[in-house]
């Protein structure tokens, strides 16, 4: 059965095709004989009852630098879609929070994929704590004060912004480390927002498992390891994807929160597991899926979309 598919996305043109998931979800959607639309968020439209999107249809192929054709640039009724991807990039302000809101009003008669309403009640770093059993300790606050004593309890943390993304804003404080209050001066002159700290897991040094869960069920994992130097992990910073398997405590994770994903209606998720414990759970713009179908052979686009077309049908 081939479907009508929106892609809310940022831009495709500077995408590195061979790491993006956004990408390898449109080809294998495109393989499977599903028609492509894509928008950029600024583009999506509430009016008078309806939710629209100014686009393009939208081919694509893997060809770095000539890796899409886009048809005329036209405006389309999303309700008359049978799926929308929300795949645009965090970090998860109001802009990104408003897009979810407007697409929830198509929701599921449209499937968007993730479910927008959970999205956006259960960002990466908030659904954690559902799981404090799974966490490493977790403090979510902007009282000075309140960072302090955290820090004092487990003398070595990370601070970093509870809305950001890629690993922008990370910070590893040792208990040596004096620049706590200067850190959060610079947070606090930016936004409103709290900030969440987690005792310092030191088993990052050897990865940080990115374990991706297809309605909620685990299909495998890669490990990315952090630069020399660096406390980051993340592959937008220089951290190193390697072939990983999953271990008992990976799916003793998988299995305690794989339920509410399901439940919840987010198809396609990223945790992250550092050592023996849950750090993220990625929801909003998940990666990974081009690195872990290399490294284990399988073809986890297929996957997402087998569920996909399963609940169209």
């Amino acid at each position: 059965m081939a479907l009508k598919v929106a892609i809310q996305m940022d831009p495709i043109g500077p995408i590195n095709i061979n790491a993006d998931s956004t990408f390898r979800i449109a080809e294998e959607a495109q393989a499977r004989g599903h028609s492509l639309f894509y928008y950029t968020p600024d583009k999506l439209t509430y009016r008078e009852g309806g939710v629209y999107a100014r686009g393009w249809p939208l081919t694509v192929r893997r060809v770095q630098g000539d890796h899409f054709t886009l048809g005329e640039e036209t405006e389309v009724d999303l309700s008359t879609f049978d799926v929308v991807w929300l795949r645009q990039d965090p970090p998860f302000d109001m802009g990104y929070i408003t897009t979810t809101h407007v697409l929830e009003r198509i929701h599921p008669k449209t499937l968007v994929v993730n479910d927008p309403f959970w999205v956006r009640n259960y960002p990466e770093k908030l659904l954690v704590l559902n799981f404090p059993e799974l966490t490493p300790p977790t403090l979510i606050a902007r009282d000075l004060q309140t960072i302090r004593d955290f820090k004092h309890r487990h003398g070595d943390i990370i601070l970093k912004p509870l809305y950001g993304n890629g690993g922008a804003g990370v910070f590893r404080l040792d208990p040596n480390d004096r620049n706590l209050a200067s850190l959060h001066e610079l947070f606090t002159g930016i936004n409103r927002e709290p900030l969440i700290a987690q005792k310092y897991v030191p088993a990052v040094v050897k990865g940080d498992k990115r374990i991706i869960l297809v309605n909620g069920e685990p299909v495998g994992a890669i490990n990315r390891v952090p630069a020399e130097g660096e406390t980051r992990s993340n592959m937008h910073v220089g951290g190193r994807p390697e072939k990983v398997g999953l271990t008992e405590r990976d799916l003793e994770i998988c299995a305690a929160i794989g339920p509410i994903l399901r439940e919840k209606g987010q198809i396609f998720v990223g945790i992250d597991v550092i050592g023996e414990w849950l750090t993220e759970i990625n929801v909003t713009s998940p990666t990974g899926i081009q690195e872990l179908e290399r490294f284990d052979g399988v073809n986890i686009a297929e996957k997402i979309w087998q569920v996909i077309e399963a609940k169209r049908a």
